[in-house]
């Protein structure tokens, strides 16, 4: 009896950086990428709309291209050192805010669910969705989505169970969901172009090297 084989693991953006020989190295390449894509979350959360009770950001859109960009896990792991950052007090949060006080503001479910979401979108990367602009589309949709996945429950604990609000289902979709549908459908789309736009880049140059 034979089990089918799993999808194989195709190299995402950051592997077309040349992987140094030495495993001290190589850790080292990824070390550095981890840190860029924390970088760049930060960059992009101070593109912020203030909005109660969860700002409007640029984040999305950053933790996607991580995510596709770094792979799964170090995608992943990009977001959990931009998380402890903050959580340590460095002013990577939204209106260059940070400290441990983070995970009473009723968004920090949202940044919870960013470590989650750059994974989805790294797995999908790693199956060769991010080449094709529909694709990519589709899987990072899928990806923006996961955030409110964490969050909406979290800001429900903290402005109801913690802030007495007392407020409705229908109500905590209206301020943690709805102003943010239209603003990720095209954080998705603008990162469907960037991400398979840079691989027409290295097929092109690959292409001039041959």
């Amino acid at each position: 009896m034979t089990l089918a084989a799993a999808p194989s693991r195709r190299r995402v953006l950051a592997d077309v950086i040349a992987r140094p020989s030495s495993r001290a190295l190589a850790l080292a390449v990824d070390a550095g990428l981890v840190v860029a894509g924390a970088a760049l979350v930060a960059v992009l959360a101070q593109a912020s709309i203030p909005l109660w009770p969860v700002p409007i950001t640029g984040q999305t859109l950053a933790v996607i291209v991580v995510g596709a960009a770094l792979g799964a896990r170090r995608g992943a792991a990009a977001l959990v050192t931009y998380m402890a950052a903050g959580l340590a007090g460095l002013p990577v949060f939204a209106d260059f805010t940070g400290s441990i006080a983070a995970v009473g503001k009723p968004s920090f479910g949202f940044i919870i669910g960013f470590i989650v979401a750059a994974f989805v979108a790294g797995w999908f990367a790693e199956r060769a969705w991010d080449r094709k602009p529909w694709l990519a589309f589709v899987g990072f949709i899928a990806a923006s989505a996961v955030p409110f996945v964490f969050g909406i429950p979290y800001m429900a604990i903290i402005l109801n169970a913690v802030m007495g609000l007392e407020l409705s289902f229908w109500q905590l979709l209206e301020a943690g969901l709805f102003p943010f549908i239209l603003g990720g459908v095209v954080k998705a789309a603008i990162a469907a172009l960037v991400i398979p736009g840079a691989w027409a880049a290295v097929r092109a140059a690959d292409a001039r090297k041959g």
